[in-house]
């Protein structure tokens, strides 16, 4: 989910050309939240996102880098936020997608739960490759519903159950929903097209690549062409090809319509905390997995390290401090909630992790967003970090990013692998620099532009340096 929401007009909305967006509940969730406009995935897409986020660590000390390794296999025997909860009393339940699930999690890991986890029954008949969107109608999603109506269906169902004893006080939840819309394929309830008529939804306004983009930069969005409706249309998915404008059209229809169709599920589960009187003393946490790509720069999906793609909607309601809405425009990251919810759950804060920490199980390498709650405009991060694994002629490549306030600076080294995961600046396949006062959308690559030779120095010392130099002064 990429933060195309009314929440984020302004100049952190991801694109100037979208229909009005309906989202009813994430924007009630956000009037009482702190609301993050620039907040940034370490890595976009699933699983390196994810485990990141889990885990309170960045992807080279996790070593996850693709949809198929096991932190705990490759990084570490490193505590989860659900595992962490669960070691202090916590009832830890998990459903839909929260780890990437299967292998690449230990099949959800187990570790981390009090429960059986849950997976919605009829996630296999929607997630088929025939179509990359659907419209279902009412009559068949009645007798087969929606994997996200079925999650928030055992959503409520868990809520009920550890309702009694949270409100007596024996015993605290802590509860993971991880609905899959609107990852693809785009299948949503039929009734969403209402909220979104064809006329209103148009073209991206910089459907090619950057000017001077370097080749390592651009992801052939392979994971669309797999869908059979795509595939017969033989795009090659290389720069400056696109999709035919009917197809864009409707594929960014169905996007909406299928964050709608979140929406609507995630406002069923918070209208249960209301109803069963937890409203007021559950901390809640809301974060899409990585950002996503809708043909911008005839790009689609995840997968880079351009902006629309890292980032990344995320907010946090803690009730008592966050009650009245609050709003910051500093950069944060998504390493930053695990120490966030256990400073919020008024636990023992984490420690930081040191250089090497595979032999640590608990520490961070984010940082608490609660000074923030008290004032969202203090002094703050002054750079982030994201980075993308590629691979040229059997060569392994890190794009390691860095995102300022006014700049993304993006290098594209050689990568070591295992056993030291390093990357090897000596051995460059390309670099990226995007102007954000100048070039809100990335379509200018002034890396190699005179004019901004000095401002190019700074930053790569700045992404050498790494996100330790630029810890927040709390």
């Amino acid at each position: 989910m990429r933060p195309e929401l009314p929440i984020y007009y302004g100049p952190d909305f991801p694109t100037p050309v979208h229909p009005p967006m309906h989202s009813p509940n994430l924007d009630m969730l956000a009037s009482k939240s702190l609301l993050l406009k620039r907040a940034y995935v370490q890595q976009a897409v699933c699983s390196p996102s994810r485990t990141s986020l889990l885990t309170g660590r960045r992807p080279d000390t996790t070593h996850v880098y693709d949809l198929v390794k096991y932190f705990r296999n490759v990084g570490g025997n490193f505590t989860t936020i659900p595992e962490y909860f669960k070691q202090q009393g916590y009832r830890s339940i998990g459903m839909g997608k929260i780890f990437h699930p299967g292998r690449a999690s230990g099949h959800d890991d187990p570790i981390s739960w009090t429960e059986p986890y849950f997976h919605a029954p009829n996630l296999g008949l929607y997630g088929t490759r025939k179509h990359s969107w659907r419209a279902v109608p009412r009559s068949e999603y009645e007798v087969q519903p929606l994997p996200d109506t079925q999650l928030a269906d055992n959503a409520i169902k868990v809520l009920r159950d550890v309702a009694p004893a949270a409100r007596s006080g024996g015993k605290n939840f802590f509860v993971a929903v991880g609905f899959h819309k609107p990852h693809l394929p785009f299948i949503f309830p039929e009734d969403f097209l209402a909220s979104y008529p064809i006329e209103s939804i148009h073209l991206p306004d910089n459907e090619f690549a950057p000017v001077n983009m370097p080749e390592v930069a651009w992801s052939g969005y392979g994971e669309l062409r797999a869908y059979l409706d795509i595939l017969k249309l033989n795009a090659s998915g290389n720069p400056n090809t696109s999709l035919p404008n009917d197809v864009v059209i409707n594929l960014r229809r169905a996007y909406y319509s299928a964050l709608s169709h979140t929406d609507n599920e995630l406002g069923r589960v918070l209208q249960e905390l209301e109803n069963l009187g937890l409203a007021n003393d559950t901390i809640v946490s809301f974060w899409g997995d990585h950002g996503w790509q809708l043909g911008e720069h005839g790009e689609w999906c995840k997968h880079t390290n351009f902006e629309d793609a890292v980032h990344a909607p995320m907010m946090i309601h803690v009730p008592g401090v966050t009650d009245k809405g609050l709003v910051t425009e500093r950069l944060t990251e998504f390493v930053d909630l695990f120490p966030t919810l256990v400073e919020a759950a008024e636990l023992e804060p984490l420690p930081l992790c040191p250089e090497n920490s595979d032999q640590i199980g608990l520490c961070r390498e984010g940082t608490s967003l609660m000074p923030l709650m008290r004032d969202p405009t203090m002094e703050w991060k002054e750079a982030v970090f994201s980075q993308y694994p590629r691979s040229k002629n059997g060569l392994s490549i890190m794009g390691y990013s860095i995102r300022t306030d006014q700049y993304r600076y993006t290098e594209w080294p050689g990568f070591s692998g295992p056993p030291a995961y390093k990357p090897e600046w000596e051995t460059m396949f390309g670099a990226e620099l995007y102007d954000h006062n100048s070039d809100p959308e990335e379509n200018y690559n002034r890396a190699d532009d005179p004019k901004y030779a000095t401002i190019r120095n700074k930053l790569r010392d700045q992404l050498r340096t790494g996100w330790r130099k630029f810890l927040p002064p709390v």
